[in-house]
């Protein structure tokens, strides 16, 4: 199981899901170009030292992350708020990499049609989306329950 977030664009949830990735020893993707500087203080707070404990593999474009998915055969599951499906009523493989969006646009057609599967957080109509972090969080907890994922220690 691995995350791949896509042209992040603000620090505090940038650190908040690599701390997550290092503490439930889950590989991590940076698909480039990201909105702030891996320097920023911000990013750095919020992954605390948790940063040096997390697999990253940064990608210099979505090409380039095509390229290494097409020779790691990884599926890609894409989390967006136009999908129908829920993430609830997925099935999840091992070799999954959830990708999530930039939080002020998402991700652009090209990325929704590479998606092999994409998948929602339901919440309540009238709200636009939830925290990227905390969406990564709750999905990637149900991925490792469903195959029986343990983190380190577990």
């Amino acid at each position: 199981m691995q995350i791949a977030l896509f042209q992040p664009d603000i620090p505090q949830n940038t650190g908040t899901i690599l701390r997550l990735c290092a503490c439930l020893d889950v590989a991590a993707h940076i698909i480039e170009p990201a909105g702030f500087p891996v320097s920023d203080r911000h990013f750095r707070r919020a992954g605390m030292d948790y940063l040096d404990q997390v697999a990253i593999t940064r990608h210099a474009s979505w090409p380039a992350f095509e390229a290494w998915r097409a020779g790691a055969r990884a599926r890609l599951i894409l989390l967006t708020t136009s999908a129908r499906m829920s993430y609830l009523d997925h099935l999840y493989d091992p070799d999954d990499v959830l990708l999530f969006g930039r939080e002020s646009a998402g991700v652009p057609e090209k990325v929704h049609q590479a998606a092999e599967v994409r998948l929602v957080v339901p919440m309540r109509a009238d709200m636009r989306s939830l925290n990227v972090a905390m969406a990564a969080a709750m999905v990637v907890g149900e991925a490792m329950r469903q195959i029986g994922m343990p983190a380190r220690g577990g």
